[in-house]
């Protein structure tokens, strides 16, 4: 039995969710917190559901900053929403706070940090493009969500995962863990490691970019996989941006870049055969019209033309990230198999081979959309 498991009953008693608890079950396929959702009972209606989560301790070393920080965004989206005649339960999360206090969270006595989202009846979270039409629902859906935090002070965002999507921060961690090696497994991975090492010039390109005053910081949510967007069941169009676990003061080329990292291509993240691991260029073109159609005008020419180096670096970062935990032994990633983040760091850089392949068609398919 898991920590969380042990102490779910105690932070299940810490919520009103307004009727009993008839059950809880693990749910979702998240790398990073214990997820699980509450089935309620009321009175005078069908089951109601939330989502219960003991935020993880090893990414999350202040679950103070981290509940501020969403409380904030989903407070802030709600409020933009229903301004333009949206519905503000099904287009935003909405937190739950604990029975107790003004806290956004709850500690357990063990230390852990729960909290509690109402569950959105009627969508469905997919875990791959299954459709180029669905690729382009989110992508709508993560551009209207840049559009809806336009006006947030970005500044008043805390950093909870300091350099979360600082390349050059990636890549001296990277090089700490190898120079230490400290499992011995540097030796079953040499051509990913030079694959990192021959794209060192790479990791500074965006944040360059961003010291010239080419590219500004923008509210982003950085973890835009399409599986943190939840789809209306009838129209399958993007409903609620969820995961804000990442919301904080960043690049929107990033935003855009790990949905294309994510979602144009048709593999597994862990893709053993690589063969199977290819850039969707098709995918790319579909996901940039849809993005900056929600974004509806609200990025700069420069923002555009730095697109394909947000879907390149992002693939790059993930991947040096797989790398390095998998040389640090595990310790960030879940995995369920041993050298799963050896095989999920490979996947990232064929995609990364794969755009400096297209380049040019990368480059040309984002240059139509300048102002």
């Amino acid at each position: 039995m898991s920590v969380a498991e042990e102490r779910i009953q105690e932070a299940l008693a810490a919520f009103d969710f307004g009727a009993p608890v008839v059950g809880a079950l693990r749910y979702g396929q998240g790398h990073i917190n214990d997820t699980f959702v509450v089935h309620t009972q009321p009175e005078d209606r069908c089951c109601r559901r939330f989502i219960l989560q003991r935020m993880s301790a090893a990414a999350f070393r202040h679950p103070d900053e981290l509940m501020e920080n969403i409380t904030g965004v989903t407070e802030y989206l709600g409020r933009e929403i229903e301004k333009h005649g949206g519905d503000r339960d099904r287009e935003a999360m909405r937190v739950l706070r604990p029975r107790d206090g003004d806290a956004t969270f709850f500690t357990d006595s063990a230390g852990g940090a729960w909290r509690v989202y109402p569950f959105v009846e009627g969508t469905i979270c997919y875990q791959s493009a299954e459709s180029p039409e669905l690729f382009a629902a989110s992508g709508r859906a993560f551009g209207r969500f840049q559009r809806l935090l336009g006006g947030y002070p970005a500044e008043t965002l805390h950093e909870t995962i300091p350099n979360f999507h600082n390349t050059e921060d990636r890549l001296a961690k990277f090089k700490a863990t190898l120079a230490a090696d400290p499992l011995g497994r540097a030796k079953n991975c040499g051509p990913e490691i030079q694959f990192v090492l021959d794209r060192e010039a790479d990791c500074s390109v965006a944040l360059n970019a961003m010291r010239e005053g080419k590219l500004p910081l923008r509210v982003t949510h950085n973890d835009t996989k399409l599986n943190n967007v939840l789809m209306d069941e009838a129209t399958h169009e993007g409903m609620c941006i969820i995961d804000l676990d990442t919301v904080m003061p960043g690049l929107v080329i990033y935003d855009f870049g790990d949905s294309i990292r994510f979602g144009a291509n048709h593999s597994a993240e862990d893709e053993q055969d690589l063969g199977k691991v290819n850039l969707d260029v098709d995918l790319f073109a579909v996901y940039t019209a849809a993005f900056l159609e929600g974004a509806g005008g609200s990025l700069t020419n420069d923002e555009i033309d730095y697109l394909p180096w947000g879907a390149k670096l992002m693939t790059l970062e993930c991947g040096i990230r797989f790398l390095t935990d998998y040389l640090d032994g595990d310790h960030y990633f879940h995995i369920s198999r041993e050298a799963q983040n050896l095989d999920r760091c490979r996947t990232q850089f064929k995609l990364v081979a794969d755009m400096e392949a297209r380049w040019d068609e990368l480059e040309a398919i984002v240059r139509q959309y300048r102002k």
